[in-house]
């Protein structure tokens, strides 16, 4: 299983790089779509309907492509934490009852130690 995880990863990274390019390849609304390709010549590049409509499919199949691979690596990263929980590796959990100074913070008083009386239990620096 940890040589289709790595698959998967390298395919992430590969697929995230090719995105980054292919949008800063691309050109705006308002801009004339075989400027960067010298004029007319991308119609004979890309084909008659020049480069928009490939970039863009293409674009679009590479993020399809992204988020399949982000939501495999989720799957992967939930069942290793699983895998953890049952080999006894302590996992942090959300404690059911309120620390003190917790209730104390709730109930408008303010915090005074552990002791209750004003003064620190804590050792001094000498």
């Amino acid at each position: 299983m940890d040589w289709v995880e790595t698959l998967v990863v390298v395919v992430h990274v590969v697929i995230a790089v090719t995105l980054v390019g292919l949008v800063l390849i691309q050109q705006g609304k308002g801009a004339d779509a075989g400027a960067a390709f010298g004029g007319g010549a991308s119609q004979t590049v890309f084909g008659s309907q020049g480069s928009g409509s490939f970039l863009t499919r293409f674009t679009t199949l590479l993020a399809i492509i992204f988020f399949v691979t982000s939501f495999s690596l989720a799957v992967f990263a939930k069942q290793r934490a699983e895998l953890a929980g049952q080999a006894g590796i302590p996992v942090v959990e959300e404690s059911a009852a309120k620390a003190p100074a917790d209730k104390a913070a709730e109930s408008g008083k303010a915090s005074t130690g552990e002791t209750g009386s004003g003064e620190s239990t804590l050792p001094t620096l000498e």
